[in-house]
């Protein structure tokens, strides 16, 4: 059956896909005699759909661990799935809202019940659409943070935690969530880079037992006004002194709250004169604590204000709402003396977008100082690698300023913090695995008999990030309880054999955004119970934005669907055009152009099979020298190119990789020596050439197969007969072999004398179906060799050399002059304007030579090699001059 002339994706990708998963390639397990490969997916939260950012992200890991495999690794590709307690939760929500009923008129447990039911439903939808991309993972490896073994891990480790002292419970400031009603952690509330406008409003507040005396203060947040305890000022501002220690009347509810002198303000801003309202501002809540102030939170959970604010007609309205009101009020009382606009940073929470509220609460926290330590030092040691090695600043910032991590969450998916509190006291708790420890732990802890009836657990979840920090350790199931030591708090590799053998992996492949977030996090676990770093690299991937540098996201649409694109293009070209331009670390900035230019890659191959397969092959003709030629190159070059393409994948320069790739078939594979090779038409090829063809196009298909899977994966099904587990995705990765340099240096001439060939029938109107004689000047051949091959892409008939250079067009090839004979065809005006416009521009380039080699100060400081390359163009300008130069007299006679 003759071979469609398009590449078509929709009847290669899906048969593939299945046959590979039915011949359980993608399957890994612990092998002795293989080295491992291992990458453990980033897992989506359950709630997700396939974005830019997964595309990606898991092309980049699928790239790698393809490569793996056919390196003759034991290549496992670990996918699974986050629970992601805030955004599922919100989604679950929603959806019973739909269906009219309340999240309050449920138990927790009819509540889970609904929450499964949706993770069921939909939370397998993500990794299902990795499969379309061709996400080559060990599906049967898949993982879930709420799976039951991941569960009683993720508890396991808060009570080691807990038991060793890292883990305490305690009343601080911390980040809330009105719209969620959850504590966040630092990292969890997000800035916009360039800030956002507000509006810094300056109140007066009244002395005390004066008749006009007032102060003013300045404050974004009118609303908590009610809240406030005290007015601080610096200890060196004159302009307050005379008020350290006297009363002042709170607006409206005319509470005394006295005027306090402290560092932190800054005489510079606003008035200088701070209102303290330690219940909702992190530095007031500080200033409060040196102050042994009040604390007073007239903000509900959900952001409605309470009857702390003493002004009932605010009670239950949401604080912006008031803040409006009371903004109103201020004027028409005469407390408003004025209101400025300016930028600022605003704390929103990561899931919510909400304004964050700082809110005084009794939460977990986890010490970080110490834990971090060995995770600092890592990274700052390239124990641990991160490319690009720029974010190493990034890392050591957030690691020398690391804060407490606030991991308890006021929500019912997650993992129930395993906390059993039996009296009212604020010791009255214990923590422990199950229920059955609890009541033993409570027992000896309290002094009398508990009951189960007698135990609370603690309400509240973890962090979604407290349980897939143990994602590389937890996967591999590493805490069971005959790899655990309850002793010493540390995993026994050598009792499970799966994590003593994938374990560390090799690479983790991730945004920056989530570099603390999760990685870091990861590295402080793996020292904490494995002694041992958890991966050895980090590729950090840049940010998928539009062509004008926006962010792609769903409210601006300008994030297409990716399997919308699939459809269209190709999963190969998909996954290629995202690769085109995606540096590590640098913002990608996509144009669906270059899914286009990825599906024509795929024609282009496409078409280049079909050539050759179209070949007739005679057994009996005697191989061509030139073709002796084409091949010995095109192995040369090939070989070059690993090289290259080696480098490239050690320093995880991806992008560079797959243009490598690409470069090799379309121009060296396809444009030059399909083209050399190529019998006339309707004339039989040799069987040798093509033999060695044949398994030359298996090394450029086996090169790009980890890019573009499937395309390769059918053309070597065509290529030639294949046994049925014979696939291209465990062929062997081809080994670098010899490099004639000598034989890349003529064939790079003898490609130069073609295209300066071609560019002259081109702009003289000359058809390639004619052939030409060719004119070079004796003593200059410096690829004979090649002169087959030249003649045949050029159509030369001729090749002379004569004491009189022939009245025609010429161009030189470095420094050797060729002239193409145009016989009378020549129109002498135009062809004297070209050359003048040559002369002149090398004349210019001479010019600025010159101009740096007579520079004292740059001969003086330049290297030897530099000052070489100088001289050598300047020797080359003078040559092309000279040639012009002749060119141009011979012009005129």
């Amino acid at each position: 059956m003759a071979l469609s002339t398009k590449y078509n994706p929709s009847d290669v990708e899906d048969k593939w896909y299945q046959y590979w998963q039915k011949q359980n390639f993608f399957h890994s397990e612990v092998n002795p005699n293989k080295k491992p490969y291992c990458i453990v997916i980033p897992p989506p939260n359950v709630t997700g759909v396939l974005h830019m950012g997964h595309m990606l992200n898991n092309t980049i890991q699928d790239v790698l661990i393809r490569k793996a495999r056919m390196e003759g690794k034991e290549a496992c590709w670990v996918p699974g799935t986050d629970h992601a307690s805030i955004a599922t939760e919100a989604r679950v929500v929603a959806m019973l809202r739909e269906k009219g009923i309340k999240k309050s008129d449920l138990s927790r447990d009819e509540f889970l019940k609904y929450a499964w039911e949706w993770k069921e439903k939909y939370g397998g939808i993500i990794l299902e659409q990795l499969k379309k991309l061709g996400a080559s993972c060990d599906w049967e490896r898949t993982s879930f943070t709420m799976d039951e073994d991941y569960y009683k891990a993720v508890i396991r480790v808060f009570v080691d935690l807990h038991n060793k002292g890292y883990i305490y419970r305690g009343l601080r400031m911390i980040n809330w969530d009105c719209e969620a009603k959850t504590a966040l952690s630092n990292e969890e509330v997000l800035y916009k880079e360039d800030g956002e406008k507000s509006i810094l409003y300056s109140v007066r507040y009244k002395v005390k037992d004066s008749e006009d005396e007032w102060v003013v203060i300045a404050t974004q947040r009118p609303e908590t006004i009610m809240g406030d305890v005290a007015i601080a000022v610096n200890p060196s501002d004159e302009r307050y002194k005379n008020l350290i220690g006297k009363k002042i009347l709170v607006p409206f509810i005319n509470r005394e709250i006295p005027v306090i002198a402290d560092d932190y303000v800054d005489k510079e801003f606003g008035t200088g004169c701070l209102k303290v309202t330690p219940a909702h501002d992190v530095n007031d809540y500080e200033i409060g604590q040196r102050h042994n102030l009040p604390v007073i939170d007239t903000i509900n959970d959900d952001g409605s204000l309470n009857e702390k604010c003493e002004l009932p007609k605010f009670y239950g309205k949401d604080r912006f709402a008031v803040r409006k009101e009371i903004v109103k009020d201020l004027k028409a009382a005469g407390h408003l003396v004025k209101e400025e606009e300016f930028v600022t940073r605003i704390g929103r929470s990561e899931r919510t977008n909400t304004v964050v509220e700082p809110k005084l609460s009794l939460q977990w926290f986890v010490k970080m100082k110490e834990i971090s330590r060995k995770a600092h030092q890592a990274v700052e040691e390239d124990e641990i690698k991160l490319h690009p090695a720029k974010f190493k600043n990034t890392y050591r910032y957030w690691m020398e300023n690391v804060r407490d991590w606030c991991i308890s969450r006021q929500l019912w998916w997650g993992h129930r913090i395993p906390a059993y509190f039996y009296g009212n006291g604020e010791d009255d708790f214990v923590v422990a695995e199950t229920l059955a420890d609890a009541i033993k732990f409570a027992t000896k802890k309290s002094g009398r008999s508990i009951t189960e009836k007698e135990l609370r657990q603690d309400e509240d979840v973890l962090d979604t990030w407290a349980s897939s920090w143990l994602w590389p350790m937890e996967v591999f199931k590493g805490f069971k309880d005959d790899s655990f030591d309850t002793a010493t708090g540390k995993l026994i590799p050598a009792n499970n054999k799966e994590l003593d053998y994938y374990y560390p992996t090799q690479v983790l492949v991730t945004a920056p955004e989530i570099l603390f977030f999760w990685v870091a996090r990861m590295i402080i676990a793996g020292y904490e119970y494995m002694d041992k770093k958890p991966f050895e690299n980090v590729y950090l991937t840049g940010i998928v934005r539009d062509k004008q540098g926006r962010k792609m996201s769903k409210s601006l649409g300008n994030s297409p669907d990716p399997l919308d694109l699939i459809n269209t293009y190709g999963a190969d070209a998909v996954r290629t055009g995202m690769l085109f331009s995606s540096p590590a670390g640098n913002d990608l900035l996509y144009d669906e152009k270059l899914v286009e230019q990825g599906r024509n890659f795929t024609n282009k191959i496409w078409n280049a099979f079909r050539l050759v397969k179209g070949w007739e092959v005679d057994k009996q003709l005697i191989q061509p020298e030139e073709n002796k030629t084409a091949i010995h190159w095109f192995e040369s070059k090939f070989n070059q190119s690993l090289i290259e393409l080696t480098d490239h994948f050690d320093k995880f320069r991806m992008s560079d990789a797959l243009h490598g790739v690409y470069k090799l078939i379309w121009d060296d594979f396809c444009a030059w020596y399909l083209e050399m090779i190529k019998p006339e038409f309707g004339k039989p090829i040799d069987v040798v050439t093509y033999t060695k063809t044949i398994s030359l196009f298996e090394n450029v298909l086996k090169v790009l197969h980890p890019f573009m899977p499937f395309i390769t994966e059918e053309l070597w099904s065509e290529l030639s007969r294949r046994a049925e587990k014979e696939c291209i995705l465990v062929a062997t990765w081809p080994t670098a072999g010899n490099i004639d340099a000598s034989l890349l240096k003529e064939a790079t001439l003898a490609f130069e004398t073609i295209t300066q060939v071609r560019n002259t029938r081109n702009s003289k109107g000359i058809s390639p179906k004619v052939a030409i004689k060719l004119y070079k000047k004796e003593g200059t051949d410096d690829f004979s060799c090649f002169w087959p091959i030249i003649k045949k892409l050029s159509n030369i008939n001729e090749v002379f050399s004569a004491p009189e250079k022939p009245a025609g067009v010429s161009f030189l090839v470095g420094t050797v002059e060729y002239t193409i004979p145009l016989e009378g065809k020549l129109d002498l005006e135009k062809e004297r304007e070209l050359i003048l416009k040559d002369l002149a521009y090398q004349r210019g380039f001479l010019a600025s030579v010159d101009k740096k080699l007579s520079n004292e100060k740059f001969v003086a400081g330049a290297p030897a090699k530099v000052l070489e390359l100088e001289q050598q163009k300047k020797a080359d300008a003078e040559t092309k001059i000279k040639s012009y130069e002749e060119a141009l007299r011979e012009l005129k006679e």
